[in-house]
């Protein structure tokens, strides 16, 4: 079995100091019903802006301005598969949400929703990294 790698990018989308946080399918086969950010893996031969980008739109339907690098963190999902996620910050230009089939619900949250509904592993990588403080999302409201 040939071992892979996967590059992920993911958005922290901020708009009106709230950070969007969007709800898997229950469907799915991995993660079934948990809540993360928006994006997904990049295509071979794009640029990482254009990526993520794309991957916002399909999954959120925003148009968004794309900050800067925020951390990078790496997990084995599989015995021979990893996967690399490269995770932005950006700011949207409206807040209406168009969801894809991949996710169920969605909420502009301030920091208290965030650490309440994001999975473990998602919040870990967020306090290791210090981004509540770089960010500029209201802790409660």
């Amino acid at each position: 079995m040939e071992n892979k790698i996967i590059v992920a990018l993911k958005a922290i989308i901020i708009y009106n100091r709230k950070a969007l946080i969007i709800q898997r399918s229950y469907g799915d086969i991995s993660g079934s019903g948990s809540w993360e950010f928006a994006g997904g893996k990049l295509e071979f031969g794009e640029d990482l802006e254009t990526g993520l980008k794309r991957e916002i739109m399909e999954e959120v339907g925003l148009q968004v301005k794309v900050e800067r690098l925020l951390y990078a963190s790496t997990f084995q999902s599989k015995e021979n598969r990893q996967t690399v996620i490269l995770n932005y910050l950006c700011h949207s230009f409206g807040d209406q949400v168009v969801l894809s089939e991949e996710h169920e619900d969605f909420i502009w949250a301030d920091k208290k929703m965030m650490k309440k509904y994001l999975t473990k592993g998602i919040l870990h990588d967020l306090e290791n990294n210090k981004i509540f403080d770089q960010i500029d999302v209201i802790e409660e409201g």
